[in-house]
C-alpha cells in the first residue's frame, strides 16, 4: 500500500510540474511567433493547463481503466466547484462580475447537458468524441469573435503562469520536459491509483472521482487562491467555468475519439447528476451576480465532504 501511495503522489506531483513546464514553453513559443494574446489565452494556456487531466484520461482509457478516465473528468468538475470555489470563498468573497462570464456559463451548461446525454447509454464512442471536439472548436471561434466584437478586456495570463522562457533553448527544454513528464506522471498516477483500488477493494471509479480528480484540480485551486490573495477574485469563477468546459469538450473529446469509454452504473445514476447540480449552483451565482462568501463557501465544502463520503 505504501509503495502504491508513493506512486500515486509522485505521479500527481510530476503531472503538475510537467504541465507547468509545457504551458510555459508553449506560451513562450507562441509569443515568439507573434500569436495574439487573445488566441494564446483561449487556446495555448487553456489546453496546456488541462494537460494533466488529458494525459490521465487518455492513458487510463488505453490501459483498460475507464473508471479512472471518466471519473477523473466528472470528479474534477465536481471538485472545481465545491472545493476550488468553496475553499477560497472562506478567505475572501468571490465576485461574479467578469466580462463574458454568463455567456461562458451558458456554454458550460449546454456542454454538461450534452455530456450527460452521451453518457446515458453507458458508452462514449468515437463519433461522440469527435462531436465534442468540433463543439470545442466552435466555442473557441465564437469566444474569439465575441471578445473582439465587444472589445472585452482580456485576463493577463502572465499572472497565472508566471515567468516565460523566450530563448529557443529554454523553450525547447520546457516543452520537452512537459512532453516527457506528462505521460510518465500519468502512468505513475494510474498505476498507483489502480493498485490502491485493488488493495482496498474499491472501484477504479471511486479513486478517479476523488483522489485523482482532486489531484488534477490542484492547479486550478492554486490559481484561484492566488487570485484571491491578489484581490482579483472576479476572474476566479471564470477560470473554473473554462476548466469545466475544457474537461468535457476537450479531454473527453480527445479520449473518446481515440478509444471508446465505458461508463459505470454509479456515474450514470449518481455522479453525473451531482456534476449537474454543482454546475447549476455555480451558474446561479453567475446569473444572479451573487458573491460566493463564507456561507456559500462553507456549504460547498460541506457538500464536497459529503460527496466524497458517499463515493466510499
Amino acid at each position: 500500500m505504501l509503495l502504491s501511495t508513493l506512486f500515486l503522489v509522485a505521479g500527481l506531483v510530476v503531472l503538475v510540474i510537467a504541465g507547468d513546464y509545457l504551458v510555459r514553453g508553449s506560451v513562450g513559443l507562441a509569443e515568439n511567433l507573434g500569436i495574439s494574446p487573445l488566441v494564446i489565452g483561449l487556446t495555448v494556456v487553456a489546453f496546456g493547463t488541462s494537460a494533466p487531466e488529458l494525459f490521465i484520461s487518455t492513458q487510463a482509457a488505453l490501459s483498460g481503466s475507464p473508471g479512472i478516465a471518466i471519473g477523473n473528468v466528472v470528479g474534477s468538475n465536481i471538485a472545481n466547484v465545491l472545493l476550488v470555489v468553496g475553499l477560497p470563498a472562506m478567505i475572501a468573497p468571490l465576485a461574479t462580475t467578469e466580462p463574458g462570464l454568463r455567456r461562458n456559463m451558458t456554454a458550460m451548461l449546454i456542454a454538461t447537458a450534452v455530456f450527460m446525454w452521451m453518457m446515458a447509454d453507458g458508452l462514449l464512442n468515437r463519433v461522440e468524441g469527435i462531436v465534442l471536439l468540433v463543439a470545442l472548436g466552435s466555442f473557441l471561434a465564437w469566444q474569439t469573435h465575441n471578445s473582439r466584437a465587444r472589445h472585452e478586456p482580456q485576463e493577463d495570463y502572465h499572472e497565472e503562469i508566471g515567468e516565460l522562457p523566450h530563448d529557443p533553448f529554454r523553450i525547447g527544454v520546457s516543452i520537452a520536459s512537459g512532453l516527457i513528464g506528462l505521460p510518465l506522471g500519468a502512468q505513475l498516477t494510474i498505476s498507483g491509483a489502480g493498485a490502491i483500488a485493488g488493495q482496498l477493494g474499491i472501484s477504479d471509479e471511486a479513486i478517479g472521482l476523488t483522489v485523482v480528480a482532486v489531484g488534477t484540480s490542484l492547479p486550478e485551486l492554486a490559481t484561484t487562491m492566488a487570485a484571491v490573495w491578489r484581490g482579483t477574485s472576479a476572474v476566479a469563477i471564470g477560470n473554473i467555468v473554462g476548466s469545466n468546459l475544457f474537461n468535457i469538450l476537450g479531454i473527453i473529446g480527445v479520449t473518446a475519439a481515440i478509444i471508446p469509454i465505458s461508463i459505470g452504473v454509479r456515474i450514470i445514476h449518481v455522479d453525473m447528476w451531482v456534476m449537474v447540480v454543482t454546475s447549476a449552483a455555480v451558474a446561479l451565482l453567475a446569473f444572479t451576480r451573487l458573491e460566493a462568501g463564507k456561507a456559500i463557501g462553507g456549504a460547498m465544502l460541506a457538500g464536497f465532504a459529503a460527496y466524497v463520503y458517499s463515493v466510499f
